[in-house]
């Protein structure tokens, strides 16, 4: 996030003072991460130098209550069907947004697949989505994904709520979707 660089569509903003997120659900990559940037002055995000002025790790939340209300700073992009109203495919890049009528019983099983991913209880749910942002898009790769921030009520076991907060929600996390706010 770089507060005071000038805006330009469809790109992330970046210049002047500002701070990147990394993060990741498996600890020891986090830490490994973490010891990297320490040790570097510059890194080259994108083609954009970027000066290391200090490097921090954040824990996350306790979640033990076993509820979680996970607000994004970036996108959440989300893949549906592609089939329309008679089941039949239409499309292989069929983006839905979180007020789409697919969006939420595939953000549950993405949910449910990152969990058995880790090795971590799968017994999450989404409870309900509380706030939608505007529909953005950025370039990534080969053409543009939609989608947009969300905040959304979670319920499921501490530990695999955790492990969402540190991966973000929905697809393209590593592209930087879906990146939930500390």
């Amino acid at each position: 996030m770089f507060a005071s660089a000038p805006k330009r569509r469809g790109r992330y903003a970046v210049g002047g003072r500002g701070m990147v997120e990394f993060g990741s659900p498996l600890p020891e990559v986090a830490q490994v991460l973490a010891s990297g940037l320490t040790k570097r002055e510059l890194v080259d995000w994108g083609g954009v130098a970027l000066r290391v002025t200090g490097v921090a790790a954040v824990a996350p939340p306790s979640f033990s209550s076993g509820r979680a209300v996970l607000r994004t700073a970036t996108p959440v992009v989300m893949k549906g069907s592609g089939r329309d109203e008679t089941g039949e495919r239409t499309t292989r890049q069929a983006w839905v947004l979180p007020a789409e009528p697919e969006w939420a019983g595939y953000f549950q099983q993405n949910l449910v697949r990152k969990a058995e991913t880790l090795k971590v209880d799968p017994a999450v749910s989404l409870e309900a989505v509380t706030w939608i942002g505007p529909k953005r898009s950025f370039a990534v790769s080969q053409g543009a994904k939609p989608g947009a921030a969300v905040e959304v009520e979670l319920t499921g076991p501490p530990e695999t709520l955790q492990a969402l907060w540190s991966w973000g929600l929905g697809q393209a996390n590593s592209a930087g979707f879906g990146w939930v706010s500390a």
